[in-house]
Formats: C-alpha cells, structure tokens, sequence
C-alpha cells in the first residue's frame, strides 16, 4: 500500500471486527500510515457499506471481467455516471417497539 502511494500519509479506517493487533515494528517502519478504528456501535459511521451495495448490486452482480483493468475501468464508469444524478444519503433508523409482557409482571429480587 504504501508503495503506491510513496511520500503521502495514508489514513485507513478498520472496522472494529478487523481491528489488527499493534505492530510496533510495522508502525515505525511506515510512520506514514495511520490506523483509525470505528468505535463500537456507530452504525452511522457505515456509509460506505451502503455505497458497495448499491455498487454491487446495480454494477457488478452478474458482470465478470478478464483482468483487474477490466475491472477498474467498469468501476470508474460506474462511478462517474452514478455522480451525475448522485444525492446525499439519508440515514434514517426505524423506532424500536418494544413489546408488552401481557399478564407477566416484573418483580424485584
């Protein structure tokens, strides 16, 4: 990774699932790269989950390509005709309904 991207700092964003365990000797080796974790339950922060579904849903499914600039190339496309007629997403979370225990009661021990 930082090969391809010598003499600029690289920001990469773990998920907290994939979080690597520190390496000291790989941090000093590349003080360029600067890991960020999500912090538990930020949902909102999932964004780009939403990108590739709609990325893979509307682009890839179904497609096959022959090499990795194949590839590339289809990606770009899409891209820059989905930025056309892009809008901001809108995150939204449904209310909880929490159902009512009939007859039960809770009791303190």
């Amino acid at each position: 990774m930082t090969a391809a991207f010598p003499n600029r700092e690289l920001h990469v964003i773990l998920d907290n699932l994939s979080t690597p365990k520190k390496n000291d000797d790989s941090l000093e080796a590349h003080p360029n790269v600067k890991y960020h974790s999500k912090p538990t339950s930020a949902s909102w922060l999932n964004q780009v989950e939403v990108w590739f579904s709609i990325l893979q849903g509307q682009s890839l499914s179904g497609a096959s390509f022959t090499s990795l600039k194949q590839l590339e190339q289809h990606i770009d496309a899409y891209i820059k005709a989905y930025n056309v007629k892009a809008e901001p997403f809108v995150w939204t979370k449904k209310k909880v309904r929490q159902r009512p225990f009939k007859g039960r009661r809770i009791t303190q021990l």
